[in-house]
């Protein structure tokens, strides 16, 4: 039943129009962070790892927390208008795959952001002629980065369910990954999930060594918290005419 609804997921979002946000969202911080990183030579020397920290810097604190607001936004904004979330509560589908259905979504999409971070990374150190290896860390930073934004998911998911409006759950998603930014500098990063998202690519400082089980566990609490303060609130909604 998972799979039927993972499917239903994708033919919506076939077509969406919220496919411009990952078209758009992605170059600012590519063109912001290496205009910084250009802008800054005499400081900034260490190539690679300072495009980095350009890079992520402007990434984790503003622009992958609002295309994670704006995508999960859009996901139960479907559900919220016209009548179908009568439709969906009334399906003969667990509630439980209902929701899994769009966090599986979700993660995806946290994939390829990372995906679109690896490739204008790699294209603006081109562009700024760094001619020195890529560093090998970078899989390590994706790949946790990936991880990272699976609980920011889970937490816009669930506002996005509670509001039924558009607009509060993407500026959440934004006015919690500058807080993010507050808590990390704070040493406080693995007990707020938007800071999960920054210590994953090690954003601003990619030398940092990071405690890999604390992470991991702070990623899956904060994901099965939040999923089930979700399926709950799911089961609690009333079906009523809108």
């Amino acid at each position: 039943m998972l799979l039927q609804c993972l499917r239903a997921e994708r033919i919506k979002c076939r077509r969406a129009p919220v496919w411009l946000a990952f078209l758009i969202l992605p170059l600012f911080p590519a063109v912001l962070g290496t205009g910084n990183y250009l802008a800054n030579l005499s400081v900034l020397q260490s190539g690679w790892y300072s495009l980095w920290t350009q890079h992520t810097l402007f990434a984790a604190m503003f622009f992958l927390p609002a295309q994670f607001g704006v995508f999960c936004a859009w996901q139960w904004r479907l559900e919220h208008t016209d009548h179908n979330w009568n439709s969906l509560m009334t399906a003969p589908v667990p509630v439980r795959d209902l929701y899994l259905a769009k966090l599986l979504l979700a993660a995806g999409i946290s994939v390829l952001a990372q995906a679109c971070i690896a490739v204008l990374f790699v294209l603006s150190g081109k562009i700024a002629g760094i001619d020195a290896p890529l560093p090998p860390e970078l899989p390590g930073w994706l790949l946790l980065g990936t991880v990272g934004g699976i609980p920011v998911c889970a937490v816009q998911l669930f506002f996005s369910l509670a509001c039924r409006a558009f607009a509060p759950p993407v500026a959440f998603g934004l006015i919690g990954g500058m807080f993010g930014l507050l808590f990390l500098s704070q040493g406080w990063g693995y007990a707020f999930p938007y800071s999960l998202l920054s210590l994953g690519m090690r954003a601003n400082n990619p030398q940092m060594t990071l405690e890999l089980t604390p992470f991991l566990l702070a990623c899956t609490a904060y994901t099965v918290v939040f999923s089930i303060f979700s399926v709950r609130l799911m089961q609690r909604r009333d079906v009523a005419a809108e």
